[in-house]
């Protein structure tokens, strides 16, 4: 697995127009993104009883991880489930493809096939929600401006309009109906080994400071 650097700071829509400014001359937009420049994520988020994953990123854990399901612009033709891992400074992420009808599945709290899975990340799922009762907990939505630069591994990301689903398990109808979140955007930067200083540069923001704001935990704020 690949170790990466990530860093989180929250902007403002002015930064936000600055950035793009910025990075539209020194980066490309992923190719993934639509007319629009954007994409648009759905994701589900895992948690057991004592909110475990909730807490751990309230409280900045050193050691932390998190399951969430994804899609992106409705298309589900498309699932993933992804498992993040953060190691203090340091992170790293798996993924396995999904069908509708697993996903479904596994929203509604079915763990057979998970356990009987030859996916290693799917048996792990399984295993947390047989023994540690994780279980879906809330929708989360928000828009993506993606970046990426080919020297370090940079990816460079501007996240913006994030709203929550509540306790909606809905996830797969994307017109299901959703409520804002936080009015924040939210800049990330993610590299491998070094950030080449022309990124440096564009993301600098003066009295901006890197933080730890969690679109899971501002989803969660409604409980």
């Amino acid at each position: 697995m690949q170790y990466r650097h990530e860093w989180k700071t929250e902007i403002s829509f002015m930064d936000k127009l600055l950035l793009c400014q910025r990075l539209d001359a020194v980066c490309e937009r992923d190719p993934h993104v639509g007319p629009d420049g954007c994409y648009h994520i759905r994701s589900i988020y895992f948690d057991n009883p004592e909110d475990v994953a909730l807490r751990d990123n309230v409280v900045g854990a050193p050691h932390r991880q998190k399951f969430r399901i994804r899609y992106y612009n409705g298309n589900l033709s498309y699932i993933q489930l992804e498992k993040k891992c953060k190691d203090f400074a340091l992170g790293y992420k798996l993924a396995a493809n999904l069908s509708v009808e697993d996903t479904q599945r596994i929203i509604d709290g079915d763990t057979d096939f998970l356990l009987r899975s030859s996916e290693p990340l799917l048996r792990d799922l399984g295993e947390q929600m047989l023994y540690g009762l994780y279980r879906a907990r809330t929708i989360v939505d928000y828009t993506r401006i993606p970046y990426i630069y080919t020297a370090g591994n940079v990816r460079v990301t501007l996240d913006y309009d994030i709203r929550t689903g509540l306790w909606s398990k809905d996830f797969l109808n994307w017109d299901s109906p959703t409520i804002p979140a936080s009015d924040i955007c939210l800049l990330e930067v993610k590299y491998d080994n070094f950030i080449p200083d022309v990124i440096r540069d564009a993301v600098q923001l003066g009295s901006r400071r890197v933080g730890a704001f969690s679109k899971y935990a501002a989803s969660r704020m409604f409980d």
